[in-house]
């Protein structure tokens, strides 16, 4: 499951992105964003399912996996312009595009305010709200406590939140993988992206703008991003499809592939 990684330098105070490309030359693109704190890694399970179909990139955010930081405060408007530069570097003027959690907000960030460039969005284990002033104090605190203690701590304070209860189980090769990803991250990238998520703009109030197909999914045990936010934003977009993962927490990508890739799939080859 070793994917080929590809660097380019993208316009944008020329920072170096790694990220994959595979599947078929001329088949249609599918763009997948990760959470904070992994990395494209994450998605390797759905690169697998969807290559023999279709074109499928997963790219590495900035500060986090192999790309660069660069010189810029970290900020969700930031990610989706290195999204829109990585598809114009690769010559994509349009993609289907997936993120999960951060990946989420990055995404639908960019549907709402360049939607000429997307044919379809999924959504999953994220949410359309702006962090409210307990979760701001709360990331504040994570800060300092990444700074005082370490990242390793960190990373195991993480785990305990990200997964399902049987995924600890079940999926220990998986939460070994999440945790080698997080404690990669440097703490420097861990800090800025704590800021960048803790003054994100909300994104429910536009909503009802989107008019293009659209799948939400979420773990049915997710602590971070509860089904009542699935269900929020699914009220609001007019159209798309709430499927709800069994056996899956907050990573429902990885906890529960097999569910995920199929709801995945069954979307994306009904959007034209």
């Amino acid at each position: 499951m070793h994917h080929l990684e590809n660097h380019i330098r993208i316009p944008i105070n020329n920072l170096k992105v790694s990220y994959t490309d595979e599947g078929k030359n001329g088949a249609r693109v599918i763009i997948f964003i990760h959470g904070f704190p992994f990395n494209k890694s994450m998605w390797n399970m759905q690169v697998e399912a969807l290559k023999q179909n279709y074109r499928v990139i997963a790219f590495d955010i900035r500060g986090q996996g192999n790309s660069h930081a660069g010189n810029d405060d970290f900020s969700i408007e930031l990610f989706v312009k290195d999204l829109l530069s990585l598809m114009d570097a690769l010559k994509i003027d349009k993609t289907m595009l997936c993120g999960l959690s951060m990946g989420g907000y990055i995404a639908l960030n960019a549907v709402e305010n360049y939607p000429g460039h997307f044919k379809a969005l999924i959504l999953s284990d994220t949410n359309c709200l702006a962090d409210t002033p307990e979760a701001k104090e709360k990331r504040m605190n994570t800060i300092e406590s990444i700074r005082k203690s370490g990242v390793e701590k960190y990373a195991d304070e993480s785990i305990k939140n990200l997964f399902a209860p049987e995924s600890f189980k079940t999926k220990k090769e998986e939460i070994g993988e999440v945790r080698e990803m997080i404690i990669n991250t440097s703490e420097q990238s861990l800090v800025n992206t704590l800021i960048a998520l803790s003054v994100r703009k909300e994104t429910c109030s536009r909503l009802q703008e989107i008019k293009m197909p659209v799948l939400i999914m979420v773990g049915k045990e997710d602590k971070i991003t509860p089904p009542s936010a699935a269900q929020l934003m699914h009220e609001k977009i007019k159209g798309s499809f709430l499927y709800i993962i069994e056996h899956a927490g907050h990573l429902s990508n990885m906890e529960n592939p097999d569910e995920f890739n199929v709801q995945l799939e069954k979307f994306i080859s009904s959007v034209h």
